[in-house]
């Protein structure tokens, strides 16, 4: 059971700026509801400009949030776009692989979006982590609570570290376009979901999980964002070898950036080049944000991916779009698309 928290900035310091102060307030407030122990890394609330400007800052915030013992999750305060500059300040001397084995792997690793790149450097250590949810998009929802569905999650994971199932949510939120202090206590609105959908496949299949934003995943072979990020994830290989994938569900789901369908391609076409899903158990879509392109982007699937045999199941309540569950890598699954259900061992 988790007891301490430790709320980390490792992609952008938003929550750290004035305007997000109201947010940060509910959300301590609801963590610290739950009995739980809130625990501020150094760097946390420092902000926008001073964040992206000390990569190395933010490493040590992860090392030391996993060394120390007091710690039980580590809960990432909201994504971003540049957090593969940690990666010379946590594998360079194999920092963060020294940090993970005084911790003996035991902390509930949280986050999702640009946090996508942590994933992957947790996972070239062998480090299960969870992936779904931020502290700013999701405990520090305006409501007068966390959203229904992703609360259910959120709750499973601090009173027992792991996920047994997860199954669709009935509604789906929009997006809120206010998030100023006059938009405390409104609700978001709402729309009947339609459940999980199997585009092409076998309806049960197996695996572990992995993947995760696929705006930030195309930034590991693409430098359009920015300069040096294909150089520095290719140099500490960060993105997992063919064989890694092999057996695995790959899961993707897209930014609130809400890429045009040619670009969706574009970075579908990025990940074809690896080769991964000649060797993939299946693919896990989660549903766009505001289901902008959602039905361009089921045919962009099946027509890049081109492979029928190749299970593919879509509109998964994760990432970007409200609500969102949480979703264990490193950990066995098996989705069962007739039952409308995906199972964890």
């Amino acid at each position: 059971m988790v007891q301490t928290v430790a709320i980390v900035s490792l992609s952008s310091g938003i929550i750290g700026e004035d305007f997000a102060r109201h947010e940060y307030e509910i959300g301590k407030k609801r963590l610290e509801s739950y009995g739980l122990q809130v625990r501020l890394m150094e760097h946390t609330l420092k902000g926008i400009e001073y964040v992206k400007d000390h990569p190395a800052e933010r490493a040590m915030d992860l090392i030391r949030a996993f060394t120390d013992p007091s710690i039980d999750m580590i809960f990432c305060a909201i994504g971003g776009d540049d957090t593969y500059r940690l990666l010379p300040y946590l594998f360079a001397q194999n920092e963060l692989q020294e940090a993970v084995k005084l911790s003996k792997g035991r902390k509930v690793f949280l986050g999702f979006s640009d946090t996508t790149m942590n994933h992957l450097m947790l996972h070239k250590l062998g480090i299960p982590t969870f992936y779904g949810q931020s502290f700013l998009a999701d405990v520090c929802e305006l409501d007068h609570e966390m959203l229904p569905y992703s609360k259910k999650y959120f709750e499973e994971l601090l009173h027992t570290g792991h996920i047994s199932e997860i199954r669709p949510s009935d509604v789906w939120y929009e997006e809120r376009t206010d998030y100023s202090e006059a938009a405390v206590g409104t609700k978001r609105i709402s729309h009947p979901d339609k459940g999980f959908e199997l585009l092409q496949g076998q309806a049960v299949f197996s695996g572990e999980i992995l993947g995760g934003c696929i705006d930030s995943l195309y930034d590991i072979f693409n430098h359009d964002r920015y300069a040096d990020s294909q150089e520095l994830c290719e140099k500490y290989h960060l993105f997992p070898e063919q064989e890694d994938w092999r057996g695995k569900i790959l899961l993707l789901e897209s930014s609130e950036e809400q890429p045009t369908p040619q670009l969706y391609r574009k970075m579908l076409l990025a990940l074809k080049n690896t080769g991964i899903f000649k060797v993939l158990s299946g693919v896990l879509v989660g549903k766009p944000m505001d289901e902008l392109y959602y039905d361009a982007y089921k045919e962009i699937l099946i027509d890049t991916i081109a492979d029928p045999h190749l299970s593919i199941l879509y509109n998964v309540n994760i990432g970007h779009a409200a609500p969102r569950c949480i979703i264990p890598f490193g950990i066995r699954a098996t989705v069962d698309a007739v039952n409308q259900v995906i199972r964890f061992a």
